[in-house]
């Protein structure tokens, strides 16, 4: 890697200082972390981290200057909410129980947690629950914030529940409860938490900074989502979306009750934190989100690549294409992650997987590439979802990987 030194503004950016390191031939991707960073709020931070081929080729940073900088001794330590690029994390956990043998994809959900069967959910499979396909999507009674940090609760209350569509039929974005759905399937096939499966096989033997519960030591590295900063153009594009307090997608994102969650609460509310549900509740770093995913299909540091090449290909593979009934706009999911190419980024190869968060997060693995990518930023990005930043970072970081 190539270190370029701190402590001094990239020019336009105020008071927000670009830190970290490149490896050589990824002297552009800098380049371009800067002029992203010239465009943000003088008081913006934001983490770029890629892998290629399982080496760390960038590693980025940005931060304000002054007392409340977070960046310390190294800022890419530094970790966020990632909300919905949870999702990643618990689904890496079930491809690598489906390789094992431990679950299989076409199995009923009923065959490991009989109680889901009611309803007329007793012949819906572990595939299309992983693909949105279930119907799903929330609770007619909604949940309280208490009980929507505890995957067990939730998924205990919806097993009753009627599914908002003929199961297989459609698709719906199951925004905050696919994580304890199928949370509740590896809970039943294997006594333990999708979390402990995690952190066993996953987080800990990679010494990865993306945590499903985050451990008290390690709130120090936190820093709390702060809320998106609209201009009036955006705020009015905002104030356009459609809204109603039982659509599909209040209920799927629990805004039809009296005492819904915010925006940011799934980061910075500590039960949340502490507990990490599946769906949205992890934090992590731009290192950790793009270490996860060179860990899935690559080999790091002397580890064989978590996932077999066959089980890279069906979790990538697209399952639900088209209309998403609670996203309302043309969405595709493969097998709990989300089709990066055909959602995001068309120039990269057939079978990218990964997930993005509300606030603006991005991360994936392009197993043609060898590429793995992971951005995180503090403030939400208008209009939420992956930062429209992400595509030119990407495009970068992509087209230096091709000749690297």
């Amino acid at each position: 890697m190539t270190r370029e030194t701190p402590g001094s503004p990239e020019p336009g950016t105020g008071a927000v200082t670009v830190h970290g390191t490149v490896a050589e031939g990824f002297e552009t991707v800098r380049e371009e972390f800067a002029a992203v960073v010239a465009g943000q709020r003088p008081d913006h931070e934001g983490q770029l981290c890629a892998y290629v081929h399982g080496r760390r080729v960038v590693d980025l940073w940005a931060s304000p200057a002054g007392p409340d900088a977070g960046d310390g001794d190294d800022g890419g330590d530094t970790l966020y909410g990632v909300f919905s690029s949870t999702k990643g994390a618990a689904h890496l956990v079930v491809a690598l129980l489906v390789q094992d043998g431990v679950l299989e994809l076409d199995r009923e959900v009923a065959h490991y947690w009989p109680e889901f069967a009611a309803e007329g959910k007793g012949a819906v499979t572990l595939r299309q629950l992983l693909a949105h396909r279930a119907g799903l999507v929330g609770l007619d009674a909604g949940f309280t914030r208490e009980e929507l940090a505890d995957d067990r609760i939730v998924a205990e209350r919806l097993a009753g529940q009627r599914p908002y569509w003929r199961p297989d039929a459609a698709f719906g974005y199951h925004a905050l409860v696919i994580g304890a759905l199928t949370g509740e399937v590896v809970r039943r096939a294997t006594g333990r938490t999708l979390q402990e499966v995690y952190e066993e096989r996953v987080r800990a033997p990679y010494g990865l900074g993306f945590f499903l519960g985050l451990p008290e030591e390690h709130e120090p590295r936190f820093r709390p989502a702060q809320p998106m900063a609209p201009t009036p153009e955006e705020q009015a594009v905002l104030d356009a979306a459609p809204k109603g307090p039982h659509t599909l997608a209040s209920i799927a994102f629990n805004a039809h009750v009296p005492d819904p969650l915010g925006p940011l609460d799934h980061a910075n509310l500590r039960p949340m934190r502490a507990a990490g549900p599946a769906s949205a509740g992890g934090v992590a770093s731009a290192r950790g989100l793009a270490g996860m995913y060179a860990a899935a299909v690559s080999e790091v540091d002397g580890q064989p690549p978590l996932l077999k090449p066959d089980t890279v290909a069906e979790v990538g593979q697209i399952h639900s294409i088209g209309f998403d009934l609670v996203m309302r706009g043309h969405k595709a999911y493969g097998l709990g992650f989300q089709a990066t190419a055909e959602n995001w980024y068309p120039f990269l190869g057939a079978g990218a997987f990964g997930h993005s968060g509300a606030g603006g997060t991005q991360a994936f693995a392009d197993p043609r590439s060898g590429l793995a990518y992971g951005y995180t930023r503090r403030r939400t990005a208008f209009p939420g979802g992956a930062a429209p930043e992400n595509a030119r970072l990407v495009r970068a970081v992509h087209t230096a990987a091709l000749t690297y």
